[in-house]
């Protein structure tokens, strides 16, 4: 023991500075410095790096040094991204289901009016409405959620494009009053609110596509088009690309 404070002693002699450390006093006290010297038998324990703020202690007073534990630094937070828009989680849907987009914007406005918290009295959920079994069997888990709806509801209006054949007013349809109507009826079924619901989406998509300035998409599937009552969807068949 005596030899290792003699070696304490002449480390302390030779001025070296020690950062990040504690005396650990005989009393139980704890003292962090930042470095320490010798000074006529008293240890000057440094607090800050300037020098500036220090403390004497008798040599026979420091029990032991410790090294300083490095400070715990509160984590960075990651950079929050801005939400997608609607419009952008359409168009990712769009490139990666191969439907139109206005023709998913169509059915949106029709089904929620581009409330995405909205419910309907039979429990459809979100932008596109979609019902809990269907939004299952479609892997989305949160229906409320703009992007997973917006991709879900798309997945399913590719799958009613492609179940008709591309007959978009069939998928409309089917998307509206299941599949198992328009297989019944072999079209539009005659329910007042299904046929409404289809001519609305055909006008709002006619109207996008005859909107001055927009350019015509080009078309790799044309869905074959029905004729609806009261409407004629004469660019309908461009409903999914």
């Amino acid at each position: 023991m005596r030899s290792l404070r003699v070696a304490a002693t002449l480390l302390l002699l030779t001025g070296f500075l020690f950062a990040g450390e504690i005396a650990e006093l005989r009393n139980g006290f704890t003292i962090p410095h930042r470095s320490r010297e010798m000074h006529a038998g008293l240890v000057r324990l440094y607090l800050d790096d300037q020098k500036k703020s220090f403390v004497d202690v008798p040599f026979e007073e420091i029990e032991r040094y410790s090294n300083e534990p490095d400070p715990v630094l509160p984590p960075v937070p990651e950079a929050v991204k801005p939400a997608k828009t609607t419009g952008q989680i359409v168009s990712e849907a769009s490139e990666k289901q191969g439907v139109d987009s206005d023709f998913i914007h169509s059915v949106i406005k029709q089904e929620s009016a581009g409330n995405a918290n909205a419910v309907s009295r039979t429990g459809a959920r979100g932008l596109m409405q979609l019902m809990p079994g269907t939004a299952s069997q479609l892997g989305v888990k949160d229906s409320f959620s703009p992007e997973q709806n917006v991709h879900g509801g798309t997945q399913y209006l590719k799958e009613l494009l492609q179940r008709y054949n591309g007959d978009a007013v069939k998928a409309l349809a089917a998307y509206n009053a299941g599949p198992a109507a328009v297989d019944r009826y072999k079209g539009v079924p005659p329910y007042r609110e299904t046929r409404q619901y289809v001519q609305r989406v055909v006008r709002d998509y006619n109207k996008s596509k005859q909107s001055p300035g927009k350019s015509k998409e080009k078309s790799t599937d044309k869905p074959k088009a029905a004729p609806i009552p009261n409407d004629t969807p004469s660019t309908v068949e461009r409903a999914a690309r």
